[in-house]
């Protein structure tokens, strides 16, 4: 389930009220996330007689909602074609040591995820730095949607349309669902199969959803 929240046009970029409107503004704390957008990295692995193609967003989150909050955020590719890549799922620490070297300038105090979760004090001078890292998707998918949670303390309950109330209630027949305030950005992967491994993915939207 997925409830539109609003729209941001770019980095930085205005609010746009979308419907509903109802928790468009945070209710509770929400972390400041920035982003680049996805880019590719190609390596062979330690024990590889091949390539593997990797595709992260290198991302810097500072708390500046006035309390120390706990950060383990989680990162979901979904493509058009419904395919579903967890970010840094199979992904080797190698991947995150070639990033490091590759952005070293850009940012020096870059670390894998792993060490950048956990308890985040406030303040610029605590940013960190890291990427969310994704195996490489179906060649067939020509947009993909990023998803980002764990960046605020906004959660809702709804009801589950597909709740049989001739039925007890169980994990699999839940009269709520709980969803969280979550970034969704789209981009779009223009060309065809044989050239999307090129190709450049162009942003289209950047929303809060509630998912």
């Amino acid at each position: 389930m997925c409830i539109l929240l609003t729209s941001v046009a770019g980095l930085g970029g205005a609010l746009t009220l979308a419907a509903p409107q109802t928790g468009v503004v945070s209710s509770s704390w929400q972390l400041d996330f920035k982003f680049h957008d996805p880019q590719r990295i190609i390596l062979r692995l330690p024990g590889d007689n091949h390539l593997t193609t990797f595709w992260y967003m290198l991302f810097e989150v500072t708390n500046l909602t006035g309390e120390d909050r706990t950060f383990y955020p989680s990162f979901r590719l979904v493509t058009d074609t419904l395919q579903v890549v967890e970010g840094g799922a199979d992904v080797s620490p190698s991947v995150y040591d070639a990033i490091a070297a590759r952005h070293k300038g850009e940012f020096p105090f870059f670390a894998p995820p792993s060490k950048v979760t956990g308890l985040l004090l406030q303040g610029e001078e605590n940013s960190r730095a890291s990427a969310a890292v994704f195996r490489t998707f179906d060649p067939e998918a020509s947009s993909f949607t990023v998803f980002v949670s764990g960046l605020s303390g906004d959660i809702e309950q709804v009801p589950n349309p597909s709740f049989n109330d001739k039925q007890d209630e169980s994990d699999g027949n839940q009269r709520f669902f709980f969803v969280r305030r979550t970034l969704a950005i789209v981009y779009d992967l223009p060309g065809d199969p044989t050239t999307r491994d090129r190709a450049a993915p162009i942003r289209r939207t950047r929303q809060w959803v509630m998912r």
